[in-house]
């Protein structure tokens, strides 16, 4: 005979507990992490503007339905979509991962805390909308940095020992989670339907990694964020009408999250939820390039130049090595054939030939125009990775977090190039003086791309000022990006 099965229902799992009295009583109190999520913000907003010149983006954009417009629903930014919060948060989640080029938390699993962006202002800017329909006072741009911190706590914290591509899982499960707890709190989701969304959002099926790994890689990889943080508002919405959850989705024996997809093993944590995760989060300022890779594209940007001071052309080169850490061999070391542009952004050997050869990295430079030039796949045949053991310790020491690459170029008649090293990207709290204004003008960048000269202005004046971006009415902020 079977073991008997308890029938009666269990509390709910501690990991449920704690997102979710954490999303629903903390105090963001920090200024720091306050004014990080401001720069997230507008870096986050300005990557999606950007992705909206690329045809593979906008072609998945707008309502299910064509032609569909939702009174008092939440606006698209850089669009005149006007969406349900679901397909709204699609649209700005798919806009702002489609280039790889918003933050990025590396831990045990690395993930785009950002991603949550798509749900958070869908969900404010509806709720705002519909509120001011109704007579009664918006949600203001403070309670989305506020939402922002905690949906990058809540991954990120979870992220720091628990890895889920080693079980084949994609990061944004994370994603869902988060964005679930932190959407259904804006709601007003009590603390037991607040569980119960949470716990949907575990028992869900999860990504597999297949389209992030060669020999699938492609451009879901760009939307799955989308995909992700647009469900969670529905999961929100689904318990919001009483819908019942799932207590046990975790430690549930046989059936629940750890038996069937973490290979039996409990999630084990460093810390309690806070502020620590926006308060170190990464951003890609420089480069859109997979963030193992940011440091090497800034070297192979330095040595471009050594190799014109030493009158060398990339054709006298015989061996590139690169010196790196576990987790970029594991994720990026690609060798052969690249498909794609979604292939490209996540091979190092590509992230370093293209600034070698052309001084740059851009967006366009994974496209098939560029990637067509026959010195890139030469250069990257020279090319091989060597894990730096004291790199991959700093990569996961709490109190560092490098991303640390460092590259040497020897040449056919047997001289050499000094290695050049770089630690901390210029996105890195470590550089945190140095790149917040690069990460600014990126931003102005990004709007021109899409706004005229007033409107631009009118952006800027509220978000480069924290205390008047605070105060807005989310659906004001957000009417400034409509075109």
């Amino acid at each position: 005979m079977g073991a008997h099965i308890p029938t009666s229902r269990p509390k709910p799992d501690q990991v449920l507990v704690d997102i979710v009295d954490y999303a629903l009583t903390y105090k963001i109190k920090s200024k720091e992490a306050l004014e990080t999520a401001r720069a997230c913000l507008i870096d986050t907003l300005g990557c999606g503007l950007e992705a909206l010149s690329y045809p593979a983006c906008t072609k998945l954009l707008g309502p299910v339905v064509p032609g569909t417009v939702v009174p008092d629903g939440a606006k698209v930014p850089g669009t005149q979509f006007q969406l349900d919060p679901v397909q709204a948060a699609f649209n700005i989640g798919a806009m702002i991962r489609w280039l790889d080029f918003n933050d990025t938390w590396l831990a045990a699993e690395w993930g785009h805390p950002s991603d949550n962006l798509g749900g958070i202002l869908a969900t404010a800017d509806w709720l705002s909308r519909s509120a001011v329909a109704r007579g009664k006072p918006p949600l203001t741009m403070r309670q989305v940095l506020e939402a922002m911190v905690k949906a990058h706590e809540i991954q990120g914290v979870i992220a720091l020992e628990n890895s889920f591509n080693r079980v084949g899982l994609d990061h944004v499960v994370l994603v869902k989670v988060a964005s679930t707890a932190v959407c259904g709190a804006l709601m007003g989701l009590t603390r037991d339907e607040l569980i119960n969304a949470v716990s949907l959002a575990w028992v869900d099926g999860q990504s597999l990694r297949t389209y992030r790994h060669a020999p699938n890689t492609g451009s879901r990889k760009s939307w799955a964020a989308g995909d992700a943080t647009s469900r969670a508002v529905r999961l929100a919405l689904i318990a919001r009408t009483g819908e019942m959850g799932y207590p046990s989705v975790l430690t549930a024996k046989t059936w629940g999250f750890y038996d069937v997809l973490f290979k039996g093993k409990e999630f084990t944590f460093q810390r309690p939820y806070g502020s620590y995760v926006m308060e170190n989060v990464l951003f890609k300022i420089s480069f859109p390039a997979e963030f193992h890779a940011q440091t090497a594209a800034e070297c192979a940007m330095t040595l471009h130049g050594e190799l014109k001071k030493a009158g060398r052309s990339v054709e006298d080169i015989r061996k590139v090595t690169i010196r790196t850490h576990e987790s970029a061999i594991r994720i990026i070391d690609k060798q052969g054939p690249l498909d794609n542009p979604a292939d490209r952004d996540h091979c190092i050997q590509y992230m370093v030939a293209v600034p070698l050869i052309f001084g740059r990295l851009t967006a366009e430079d994974y496209e098939d125009k560029v990637a067509a030039d026959p010195r890139i796949d030469a250069l990257r045949a020279k090319m091989s990775c060597v894990e730096d053991k004291q790199f991959s310790k700093d990569y996961l020491d709490p109190d560092k977090r490098s991303i640390a690459n460092g590259i040497t170029i020897e040449f056919a008649d047997g001289k050499k190039l000094k290695e050049v090293v770089v630690e901390y990207p210029i996105g890195h709290r470590r550089r945190r003086k140095e790149g917040i204004p690069v990460l600014v003008e990126k931003f102005r960048t990004n709007l021109a791309r899409r706004f005229p000269a007033k409107q631009q202005q009118r952006i800027l004046d509220v978000s480069l000022e924290q205390k008047a971006l605070e105060a807005m009415p989310v659906n004001e902020y957000v009417d400034l990006y409509v075109i």
